[in-house]
């Protein structure tokens, strides 16, 4: 079932178009020139509550009276409910002009219903948009994922405009939202403009992030560069993201994150505006319908052999008893056919556990192409341990080589055959960066074992859609041609869908 979606900003008077058109909402209209550096987008926030959202937009360092309300989409005589809004966080590092990130919680939304919201600067009406509130268990919904997306390539916005008519309900990022550092102005360049746009164009960008969920999986052009003396707008993902802070405790040196190059002069500076975000907003999770998803930082600087980590990610799936479903994301995929990044198997490691935790599908990125392996097991050698390759310093890790023996379900088709034994692993990386190994698509003889299709001629996403018990997952094109289909099914979970449809 598709539901319309109003997309609007406005100056003084809060004019929601309810149009739509064949191909998606009636575009927007502008906002006053510079109100916001970052006009308003939603995330997930920290809050377990389906019915909390949070709301964050930039502006410039200077003190001003913020206003949020939001009421339920359709009812007009219902009141607004005001949000409380934070104070801004400063965001002061060297080379970019302070600015203010701010936050409202948007609480009390109707699980599963569509919200109006509006933003206001002193009595000035200065934006209005419409969300969906989370799902709860008991409704279908939709989300997308597609990775390494950040690039400023020509695919970039056409792939986006793709996700945009798809209408998903949550987006999921696995890794590198922008290239090349992960820098506020790599943002401002390549991110912002592509999926936070006033009006839907194929090649002028999308008004996606005020209105759908993203999540994010930090990536290797994300949070690798962690030299903040050479790039002191770099790590952006702490300060733009709000996501769960729910991972295991982190500290600088250890098997979870390395330690920083900066001076005080650039700590200083990028941690206040990050906050208790860094490190630890790097492995997280959350509920979302009747899904459990799993997010974890698969940089080769974290050491996925440590058991504080590996009992994280136990413990974890552990607690997700009564979920239907449960999705892991992370950005470096364990099992890759191509010849790129063919050596960084460091998330082989998990395997195991993923297994034992039931886990239905990993997504991924890094590699940039299409690739969905064999429902399948897999037992690595030396406990997971493999050989560490490091770089040309000697010393920092690159990855790890894990072999082992593997099993693989190839009764599953995904069309008679629904019920997978064994994890499936995608890799979406086609999201707007370039192509790799296009030449492997046609030569089979050059694909692991364990691959089922690889398509790397062409960019594209994964839509996916939850029902209850079905999972039916598609890879499609910028022009909307159908490259994969797969559906898996389950008994009747505890909770049925009270819905028709997704969209």
């Amino acid at each position: 079932m598709r539901r319309s979606r109003w997309y609007v900003t406005a100056a003084c008077w809060l004019t929601l178009v309810s149009a739509a058109t064949a191909d998606g909402p009636a575009p927007a209209t502008k906002s006053p020139e510079g109100v916001f550096l970052v006009k308003p987008y939603l995330q997930i926030g920290r809050s377990k509550a389906v019915d909390t959202l949070q709301l964050l937009w930039h502006a410039d360092d200077v003190d001003a009276s913020w206003s949020v309300e939001h009421r339920t989409k359709g009812q007009g005589g219902e009141a607004w409910r005001k949000a409380d809004v934070d104070g801004g966080r400063r965001v002061a590092v060297t080379g970019v002009d302070p600015h203010r990130v701010y936050r409202a919680a948007l609480a009390g939304l109707e699980p599963g219903v569509a919200f109006e919201y509006r933003v206001r600067r002193g009595e000035t009406a200065v934006f209005a948009a419409e969300g969906m509130a989370r799902k709860t268990a008991a409704q279908p919904y939709r989300f997308v994922a597609l990775g390494d997306v950040g690039a400023g390539t020509p695919e970039q916005k056409p792939l986006g405009y793709q996700a945009y008519l798809a209408r998903p309900d949550l987006v999921v990022i696995p890794g590198d939202m922008v290239y090349e550092h992960g820098t506020i102005a790599e943002y401002r360049e390549k991110f912002w403009p592509a999926y936070n746009a006033d009006q839907a164009s194929p090649t002028g960008g999308v008004p996606l992030l005020r209105s759908s969920l993203f999540v994010a999986a930090p990536g290797n052009h994300d949070t690798d560069a962690r030299d903040l003396d050479k790039f002191p707008d770099g790590l952006a993902y702490y300060l733009f993201w709000d996501q769960p802070l729910n991972g295991p405790l982190a500290k600088e040196g250890t098997a979870f994150v390395p330690a920083l190059t900066a001076t005080a002069a650039n700590r200083r500076p990028f941690a206040s505006a990050a906050g208790d975000a860094y490190p630890r907003m790097t492995n997280f999770s959350f509920d979302y319908g009747n899904a459990h998803w799993t997010v974890v930082d698969s940089n080769p600087y974290v050491d996925w052999t440590d058991d504080a980590l590996k009992t994280w990610v136990e413990r974890d799936l552990a607690s997700a008893k009564d979920a239907t479903w449960r999705f892991v994301a992370f950005h470096h995929p364990g099992f890759n056919s191509a010849r790129e990044h063919l050596e960084q198997q460091q998330m082989r490691a998990l395997a195991p556990i993923l297994e034992a935790g039931k886990v239905d599908v990993v997504f991924s990125g890094h590699v940039h192409n299409y690739q969905r392996s064999f429902p399948m097991r897999f037992k690595p050698d030396k406990d997971g341990k493999g050989t560490l390759l490091v770089g040309k310093d000697s010393r920092t890790p690159r990855g790890r080589v894990i072999n082992g023996p593997w099993t693989l379900d190839k009764s599953f088709d995904g069309r008679t055959n629904t019920t997978p034994d064994g994890v499936i692993y995608v890799v979406t990386g086609a999201g707007g960066q370039k192509l790799y190994n296009p030449e492997q698509q046609a030569q089979r003889d050059t694909w692991q074992g364990f691959t089922d299709k690889f398509f790397s001629t062409v960019h594209s996403l994964t839509v996916a859609d939850v029902d209850g018990s079905t999972l039916t997952v598609r890879q499609v094109t910028a022009d909307g041609k159908e490259l994969d289909r797969f559906v898996i099914t389950k008994p009747d979970s505890p909770v049925r869908s009270a819905a028709g449809g997704g969209r």
